[in-house]
């Protein structure tokens, strides 16, 4: 399987597997895993021609570890991401001091008025490191980092939760908790 053949499969992965199971005909247990096999089926049934090595080969050579296998790789589920209610068992942890956020300019006026929310997700999603969330943010345009306190956040009680591929998640997070240096920031 080439490189484009890959980041095809993986994007539809991420649909399935996030987002939409009923677009390839497949279901999502409680904790977000889905059968592999159901899985490989429905990948070729749309176009993608992959077998469970296959299946093996996209999840190894993810770089940011979006899937994962149970211990004998016969299910496969998103480790983050969802809009689907799953829970992945996300394991609580205390986070460090300081959190990121990336963001793009466009949304900085919203995030001023209500603080980060989940949208269309179950978390919102955090980085250990400012560099993770510039790239995230200019995925969505010109990037701004926000920083979040995140301490102080769980010292008032707000939980934190850790994704099996690093990502730090909270439900939300105030804008009280929320700064920026830039001028764009909040």
């Amino acid at each position: 399987m080439d490189r484009m053949e890959m980041t095809s499969a993986s994007k539809f992965m991420s649909l399935v597997l996030r987002h939409a199971p009923q677009k390839a005909g497949i279901t999502l247990d409680q904790n977000g895993w889905a059968d592999a096999g159901a899985l490989v089926a429905a990948m070729c049934r749309s176009g993608h021609n992959v077998t469970i090595e296959a299946l093996e080969d996209i999840v190894a050579a993810d770089g940011k570890q979006r899937f994962r296998f149970n211990g004998d790789h016969t299910m496969i589920r998103a480790s983050q991401g969802h809009s689907v209610d799953v829970d992945v068992e996300p394991r609580e942890a205390v986070p460090p001091a300081v959190l990121y956020h990336g963001t793009a300019t466009k949304y900085i006026q919203a995030i001023r008025g209500g603080g980060l929310i989940p949208k269309s997700r179950l978390y919102v999603h955090l980085s250990g490191d400012a560099e993770t969330a510039a790239k995230v943010g200019g995925r969505h345009g010109e990037a701004v980092v926000l920083t979040i306190d995140s301490a102080r956040m769980a010292e008032d009680g707000f939980r934190f939760y850790l994704s099996d591929n690093g990502v730090w998640m909270t439900k939300g997070v105030p804008t009280e908790y929320i700064s920026q240096s830039s001028p764009e920031g909040p």
